[in-house]
């Protein structure tokens, strides 16, 4: 029932976080029956093109989306599997996937643009050129990213900022920061400290908001977030696809916790599915297919407005 090929989008320019870089984009396209879906597996968590496709080919003929919540665990095989089929569904019945869901018509998100980490000087010329930009996220994640925060201020001295550091601070190292990303009117800040070691955020300051990204995936990591955690970064790659996503950003907001939607660095099929889920959030961060030098037909609009909902030739 489901086809899967490996995809590669060439990046814009070489993207850099604390655990390296890149210069492409690897995902997996699956399609089943009138639909298709995409997914990017992560190292971080254990996935590669060749694991995802197994678990996704090893899936039984006929599986229901229904039963593949059960059959695949959160993460990217879900995703792609899921994502193509709420597309099969909604082409299948001539109606678009919000309808079939009951949400509203979806509109335009502002979304962040992420800037990689680099020297102070070429994270300073980068803010400059994406200045106008409401909303940008920058990557960061070492002992010594001060100068970086204050040469992106100066790059971009009235856009918002969003800082992730990607696992890569120890508590003293955030402690000694958060009143600098007060001063500089940084908006957020994610995943200061590595999963499994981050209680420590339940002991020191929050003087902004912090979200979880690696330490949240679906509905079962809620528990171990309370009184860590502000805000929940959903990315369809963790979840495991639209169905869990929108289960979660339910049960999060139900929980008192500020909602931003993520992405990994995939294209416009990736991103489409989640411009569903970022409707009303605080923070979107959809900017996977500005980061690249390719991308699909009919890709997804950005514009002054930020990113639209997909046509209907291109998903759901």
């Amino acid at each position: 029932m489901f086809s899967v090929s490996a995809d590669t989008f060439r990046l814009a320019q070489v993207f850099t976080i604390s655990r390296g870089s890149r210069t492409e984009a690897h995902v997996l396209t699956v399609r089943a029956g009138k639909g298709w879906g995409e997914c990017v597996p992560y190292a971080r968590y254990d996935e590669t093109v060749d694991s995802v496709t197994a678990q996704i080919e090893a899936l039984p003929d006929g599986i229901t989306r229904i039963e593949v919540q059960d059959a695949l665990p959160s993460g990217a095989a879900r995703n792609a599997v899921d994502c193509a089929l709420w597309d099969h569904e909604a082409k299948s019945a001539g109606k678009r996937v919000w309808d079939l869901i009951g949400l509203p018509a979806p509109k335009p998100e502002v979304t962040a643009y992420t800037l990689s980490l680099d020297t102070p000087d070429n994270m300073q010329a980068a803010a400059a050129t994406n200045a106008y930009r409401p909303l940008l996220k920058i990557k960061l994640g070492t002992p010594d990213d001060m100068a970086r925060l204050e040469a992106v201020r100066r790059g971009a001295p009235d856009s918002a900022i969003i800082v992730d550091a990607n696992e890569g601070w120890s508590a003293d190292v955030y402690s000694d920061l958060a009143p600098h990303l007060l001063r500089l009117g940084v908006k957020l800040v994610e995943q200061p400290l590595p999963a499994g070691d981050d209680d420590l955020l339940s002991e020191i300051a929050r003087p902004l908001p912090v979200c979880a990204d690696e330490s949240c995936h679906d509905r079962a990591s809620l528990p171990g977030l309370k009184g860590k955690y502000d805000v929940i970064n959903i990315k369809l790659d963790k979840a495991g696809g639209l169905t869990e996503a929108l289960a979660l950003k339910d049960e999060a907001i139900a929980q008192g916790y500020g909602i931003m939607v993520g992405c990994m660095v995939g294209s416009s099929l990736a991103m489409a599915p989640a411009t569903l889920l970022a409707q009303g959030v605080a923070f979107t961060d959809l900017d996977g297919p500005l980061l690249l030098a390719e991308d699909r037909d009919a890709a997804l609009t950005f514009d002054a407005d930020g990113v639209h909902p997909p046509d209907v030739a291109l998903w759901g």
